[in-house]
């Protein structure tokens, strides 16, 4: 439970948030609101809320909790999640995002209609309004929900309604930029929060001696959690199968997710420029690579702390509860930021998607101004509305919610990047092999979890993903078809200044560093 002055600094960071996302948010006046400025920021976001925004779109509490978890069970081979992400970011930012800013889209599906047609479009952006309000927003509801009745014993119900209330609450007038602008709020807290846990629990391994001699102790004590390549034989192999890890399909996700998906790209579409969205990936990686010492290490240090825990999930909560007055209120407040700031920014794509992709389908048509604002409104309340009455229905009932939905995105998400894919670097793939390879990604999928149960969950997203290329391939060339659509590459400039050049180079020898010595 939270102490008075803990209680304190959550409130403060609550109406600080509130007050800071409406000031940030105000338009001169006389002016309103455009639909540019409401999805996209006005198309004005300087790289540090970029990279921010990224960041803190990313991380929330199940990644915290269920990270921290991992940590505990697994040790430092999760952590690849998050260093691999950092070098995906580089190359998101080097070879896609000048392809999608060239272009001036809003959305993605509104890529895949440039780039194929209405149909491909319309199924995508209806498949992803599903997934992001069934699956990504409940998740974001009811796991941050568990975490806060877990840490300071708030009631699930009034958890789950407090959160999705303020989320909307603070987000809803300011569109992205409400977001993207508070969210380096946002990641100081949850650093400096995650870097004081961390701080006194290796402080308390090594009995007062501070945090780098209890890391050394955490070492000794503890060196099986310290590899990043399991063997064959390791009992959780499945999750992390060896160098499948470097190799295969977690490639394909990280792609998926830092490339492809809407609720993290709008960010870097919303730069001022392609320079400035690259410096901002560049940022976001740096944070990357300091995240397994936020949501990794504090697991490892509570397996040595305590041992009997009843469940991997319980070791940053049990973390939480050794922490000094004032400081726990901190740490809760940068666990909040994290639910919220995810909360918030899934419902402004899930408002982007529907407002830009399906409701000219509809027959709502808007006018880029003030309609298309207010429809946004709208469409993020309702869409909040149903992930507060749907959470608990869906996912109350799962001991494990986290795994189910990773596998449940997991049968779409190799065609979702077969298609991307093939979309921008391959001119003579067509719309229906675009189709039929998402098709084949999730019938492929669901009939090698059956017949395949042996086959690690990785495995399978990578070996799904070179089928569905297969697949788009060879429909494309039995059934060619001319698409007008598409942006060829070479027409598009891929350089990079020295600075993000700079930043590459080092985070790739970081990357080096961090797997030679915990190989």
């Amino acid at each position: 439970m939270l102490s008075t002055i803990d209680l304190v600094i959550v409130a403060v960071y609550a109406v600080g948030l509130f007050a800071l996302a409406q000031w940030v948010s105000r338009e001169p006046a006389g002016q309103q609101k455009s639909a540019q400025d409401y999805f996209l920021a006005g198309k004005a976001l300087p790289w540090w809320a970029i990279g921010a925004s990224l960041i803190a779109a990313n991380i929330s509490a199940e990644q915290i909790i269920g990270m921290s978890g991992s940590g505990y069970a697994i040790g430092l081979a999760i952590a690849s999640y998050e260093w691999m992400a950092a070098f995906t970011l580089l190359l998101v930012g080097k070879f896609l995002l000048p392809i999608f800013l060239k272009t001036g889209i809003y959305t993605m599906p509104q890529f895949l209609e440039q780039r194929y047609d209405s149909r491909v479009k319309t199924v995508m952006a209806v498949f992803w309004l599903g997934v992001y309000t069934l699956v990504n927003l409940t998740s974001i509801l009811w796991l941050g929900a568990l975490a806060i009745n877990t840490v300071a014993g708030v009631d699930l119900s009034f958890g789950l309604a407090g959160l999705g209330i303020f989320a909307v609450a603070y987000s809803l007038y300011g569109g992205l930029r409400a977001v993207a602008l508070t969210d380096i709020i946002q990641v100081i807290l949850l650093v400096m929060g995650g870097l004081m846990i961390s701080w006194i629990l290796l402080d308390q391994i090594g009995a007062g001696a501070g945090p780098m001699a209890g890391f050394t102790i955490l070492t000794q004590q503890a060196p099986d959690k310290f590899h990043m390549i399991l063997n064959e034989g390791h009992p959780h192999y499945m999750s992390l199968p060896g160098l499948s890890v470097l190799l295969g399909g977690m490639w394909v996700m990280n792609i998926s997710y830092w490339g492809f998906n809407q609720y993290i790209i709008q960010r870097a579409l919303a730069a001022k420029s392609v320079d400035e969205a690259q410096k901002g990936i560049a940022f976001a990686a740096f944070l990357k690579l300091l995240m397994p010492v936020i949501v990794v290490l504090p697991g490892i240090a509570m397996f040595v702390l305590n041992p009997e825990l009843s469940a991997p999930d319980k070791a940053y909560p049990s973390a939480m509860n050794l922490l000094p007055l004032g400081i726990k209120g901190l740490v809760f407040a940068a666990l909040l930021a994290a639910i919220v700031s995810s909360l918030a920014s899934m419902c402004n794509s899930i408002s982007t998607i529907f407002t830009v992709d399906v409701a000219p389908s509809l027959g709502i048509e808007s006018d880029g101004g003030q309609r298309s604002v207010t429809l946004g409104r709208i469409v993020a309340i309702a869409a909040m509305i149903i992930a507060m009455l749907t959470a608990r229905p869906l996912l109350g009932n799962f001991e494990q919610a986290f795994q189910y939905i990773q596998e449940f995105t997991g049968f779409f998400t190799p065609g979702i990047v077969a298609i991307f894919m093939l979309g921008l670097f391959w001119s003579r793939t067509t719309a229906t092999a675009a189709l039929i390879s998402a098709i084949t990604s999730a019938a492929l999928s669901l009939l090698l979890k059956l017949y395949w149960p042996d086959l690690p969950f990785m495995d399978r997203v990578g070996l799904v993903f070179l089928l569905c290329v297969a697949v788009g391939v060879a429909w494309s060339i039995l059934r060619p078809r001319t698409q007008t659509g598409f942006l060829d590459p070479a027409g598009v400039s891929f350089s990079t200044t020295q600075g993000f050049n700079l930043s590459a180079i080092v985070v790739t020898l970081m990357l080096i560093f961090f797997y030679a010595v915990w190989w």
